[in-house]
């Protein structure tokens, strides 16, 4: 998923999406360490887009917080 779609996405949505993909990552980890995976670089594009929903929800939630305090 690329940054532009993660913008579009509503604060609820990425907020589904990371328990949604958090589960997936912790499926991918298990998996593979039961069995190797065919394409390992599912692991690191999992965590990758976890960290880039995270990072647009937490952008949101300080720009939410400072208008508040204005």
């Amino acid at each position: 998923m690329k940054q532009n779609i993660v913008n579009d996405l509503t604060t609820d949505e990425i907020r589904d999406r990371i328990a949604e993909e958090r589960a997936n990552y912790t499926k991918l980890k298990m998996s593979h360490a039961v069995s190797p995976i065919e394409n390992p670089l599912k692991i690191r594009s999992s965590r990758r887009l976890i960290a880039r929903l995270e990072t647009e929800f937490k952008k949101r939630a300080m720009a939410s917080s400072s208008e508040t305090k204005k």
